[in-house]
């Protein structure tokens, strides 16, 4: 691809979360897109292991990156000081020492392609691509914070959630975000409290300052024609060479059998076209016990069969007997995992239950399923608005409205069997027929992972 015969790219995760398997997704599909490359995924101790299993592109390899907390404490640190003290210790030299460790006895690194929280990578000396892995509508939201703060603050036309809940409804004049209200910004109201709202803004910040002004390209978790031309060029705009190459699950090289060890797609082989809710609410957000009671009752009131992915910690707060008349009647199938993306795109599924996190609003629409939203934090809001107003394929609730058993029974109801889940269904499977042109051959999120990779490859 021209430049120099042996580029090293440097693929650095943000090792919470969801982040890492999406960087992941972007280093497996550059290492197999450039075989005569050195390609090093940088993330910490206690997370490589897992990214190693399963055969991996010859000239892939796992690099070490500093988690700034001892191993024998790893258990007893609380999660926002694990982010912490992980950003200090990169800040302060932890990911310049990795890359110098990736590039001993070989190819110096040549690139950084860094998640977006992993902005220090600015500081290091070589070209830095950034990855956003969430809503770019989101990232658009913070990198242009302070214009939208000083809104709220001077003229008084927006307000905080929390201060004054009838404004959070006005909606946003910043080109590009007229579609979403005040209360769906992600730095409104107080999804966040206490020190991870601290560590998280001081985060976004950083991120502010450095991607305009040092990001040699940005990449986003989307596909060419997504958003409408004003959003698109609202980021064009903000971002510098702004390249749609999402979703990131389906990038070349990145496919792979579905681990479905809790046989999840052999119990929906057995079910109508269209007839199964399938509810998951990630890894991170978790429902307050008094909701996830009122979600498995909605769920059960439907008289549908659903599929619930649910951590085993919460299982002992669901309704008595929920559990044991689900297996009974085999109206049900709970598990602590299952494999997303495979799911929504069985045939059997219907409609999705979910936060509204960027991944799971990608999977949704590539399985042409409708969603029904519950936000919880972050860019989840915004995402979820965007499914309900923007792309019309999903209902929203608001993150200050907790279920209720009617509401979900309703809600779900109508997405399996009423007009309206026709019309949204509809509207998914154009979607999923975008994202499906999006890989073609002259795709546009196969245009421009060409353009991603022949520019990591041409620095010297």
């Amino acid at each position: 691809m021209g430049g120099s015969p042996h580029p090293h790219v440097a693929v650095v995760a943000f090792p919470f979360s969801s982040h890492a398997p999406k960087l992941l997704a972007v280093a497996r599909a550059v290492a197999s897109a450039a075989p005569s490359a050195t390609v090093s995924f940088v993330s910490t101790a206690d997370t490589l292991p897992r990214f190693k299993a399963g055969a991996a592109p010859a000239n892939l390899r796992f690099v070490e990156l500093a988690s700034g907390v001892g191993d024998g404490d790893l258990a007893g640190t609380p999660p926002w000081r694990r982010v912490e003290l992980f950003l200090e210790a990169a800040e302060a030299g932890g990911l310049k020492q990795a890359l110098e460790t990736a590039g001993a006895g070989g190819t110096r690194v040549t690139c950084v392609v860094g998640d977006t929280f992993m902005s220090m990578a600015a500081e290091v000396g070589v070209p830095w691509v950034a990855v956003w892995t969430g809503g770019p509508t989101a990232l658009l939201a913070h990198i242009v914070s302070d214009t939208l703060l000083q809104d709220i603050g001077e003229h008084g036309a927006y307000a905080a959630v929390a201060e004054a809940a009838s404004r959070g409804d006005e909606l946003v004049t910043y080109p590009g975000l007229g579609r979403y209200r005040v209360r769906d910004l992600p730095f409104i109201g107080t999804r966040h409290g206490g020190e991870f709202r601290r560590i998280m803004s001081q985060l976004f910040r950083r991120v502010a300052q450095r991607v305009p002004r040092a990001a040699t390209a940005v990449a986003i978790n989307a596909f060419p024609g997504l958003f409408p031309p004003d959003i698109s060029a609202a980021l064009a705009k903000a971002l510098p060479n702004c390249l749609p190459i999402g979703p990131y699950f389906l990038l070349p090289g990145t496919c792979a059998a579905a681990d479905d060890s809790h046989g999840c797609l052999a119990w929906l082989d057995g079910r109508p076209a269209c007839s199964v809710a399938y509810v998951c609410f990630g890894t991170v957000a978790s429902l307050p016990p008094d909701e996830l009671r009122e979600l498995a009752s909605g769920l059960e009131a439907t008289g549908a069969p659903f599929l619930w992915s649910l951590r085993e910690d919460s299982w002992s707060l669901l309704p008595p007997g929920f559990m044991d008349r689900a297996k009974a009647n085999n109206s049900g199938l709970l598990v602590p995992w299952a494999p997303q993306a495979a799911v929504l795109r069985h045939p059997a599924v219907g409609a999705f239950v979910t936060h509204s996190g960027w991944g799971a609003v990608l999977e949704g629409m590539s399985g042409g399923v409708p969603m029904l939203c519950r936000p919880f934090f972050g860019d989840q809001a915004m995402n979820a608005r965007a499914v309900e107003h923007l792309w019309c394929f999903g209902k929203a609730f608001d993150d200050d409205k907790p279920f209720t058993s009617g509401i979900v029974a309703e809600a779900v109801k109508s997405l399996l069997d009423g007009e309206e889940g026709i019309q949204m269904r509809a509207r998914a499977r154009e979607l999923q027929a975008k994202v499906v042109d999006a890989f073609g051959p002259d795709g546009g999120s196969t245009d421009n992972f060409r353009k991603l990779v022949e520019l990591l490859c041409a620095h010297e």
